[in-house]
């Protein structure tokens, strides 16, 4: 084998390596990375690390950008276009940022919620946008959205079974230790997912924010493994999911930098020093069970593409480009 390339590149605040292995007779140019190439011959066979998977959770994007565009936006027909144009436009910026080698774009569709069995009151505090005018409903730009996204050339699934957070989980479980991964996404179940090779992105233009292991150590004092521990402690008001009274943060972080995981707090809730944090756990343990179900994520569903479909090369468009391109401007 003739093993190519070892590089860094500073690109905007990441670190990129790529690396490609190839016969000696094959073209490296067919690879779909940007890579420079140091020959050492060795014997083997075609093969390609890739560089960086942008993931983007489309449903919290579009009503990020639906909710935070300064004003109601209509083209000249009269159509409101705010929330999609919003949307391509952090999309494009995300993509600028991170420089990925492949994309996807995934949405939540609307069926039963299997997490539903564990907790009937999970997500129950969400808004049930089929009885919401169109014009506060951020889904009816969605047909325009998934244009646009056709138009730049990037895979996009809707899930039909699972939740957006199933797909994420195991494309980042099963491709994490082979590339780079970035989710896009302000939901924080994500945070357990981060490692070397996975972060989150939590776009907020100028303010983007890329967490961690640091960052999740020094906002909560945990390691992004114990984060669905940690949740399943205090709970999480977004999802309507009930932690164990008198545990916030800070007990959180003490508890499982004493005990590790929950399931050792639990098995070890008689030896918590404070009589009013042991109550609560003793007291709770079912609910924290079911808590730990529902929040930890796991590569548990089939994906909607192959890693090797969602290869993408960014062509310098602009977001008026990509509306042309769909007929809203």
């Amino acid at each position: 084998m003739i093993l190519k390339s070892v590089i860094f590149l500073e690109t905007k605040g990441f670190v990129a390596v790529y690396r490609a292995w190839y016969k000696g007779e094959e073209n490296p140019k067919s690879a779909p990375l940007r890579c420079m190439l140091i020959e050492e011959k060795n014997g083997g066979k075609l093969e390609y690390m890739i560089n960086r998977l942008l993931i983007v959770d489309g449903s919290n994007l579009l009503f990020q950008m639906f909710f935070g565009m300064p004003a109601r936006i209509v083209n000249k027909q009269g159509k409101p276009i705010h929330g999609t144009l919003g949307f391509v436009g952090a999309l494009l910026k995300i993509i600028r940022k991170t420089e990925p080698t492949h994309v996807v774009v995934l949405f939540d569709g609307e069926h039963e919620n299997a997490r539903l069995k564990l907790n009937t009151d999970y997500k129950a505090n969400r808004q049930d946008y089929s009885k919401i005018p169109q014009e506060k409903n951020p889904f009816s730009q969605l047909p325009d959205v998934y244009a646009a996204l056709d138009y730049l050339g990037i895979k996009f699934a809707e899930t039909e079974i699972c939740e957006t957070d199933d797909w994420i989980a195991g494309y980042a479980l099963t491709y994490g230790q082979k590339t780079d991964i970035v989710i896009s996404s302000f939901d924080s179940d994500f945070f357990q997912l981060i490692t070397d090779k996975v972060s989150v992105l939590r776009y907020r233009g100028e303010r983007t924010v890329i967490c961690t292991p640091d960052f999740i150590k020094n906002k909560f004092g945990i390691t992004p493994s114990q984060y669905a521990d940690f949740k399943s402690l205090t709970g999480d008001t977004s999802d309507n999911i009930k932690g164990a009274d008198k545990v916030g943060p800070k007990t959180a972080a003490y508890l499982l930098e004493r005990f590790g995981t929950l399931e050792n707090i639990l098995a070890n809730a008689e030896k918590i020093e404070r009589p009013s944090i042991k109550n609560s756990i003793i007291g709770n343990m079912d609910r924290l069970k079911s808590n730990y179900k529902i929040i930890k994520l796991e590569n548990s569903t089939s994906l909607p593409f192959a890693l090797d479909s969602l290869v993408y090369r960014f062509e310098g468009l602009t977001t008026t480009d990509v509306l042309k391109g769909i007929g809203l401007y």
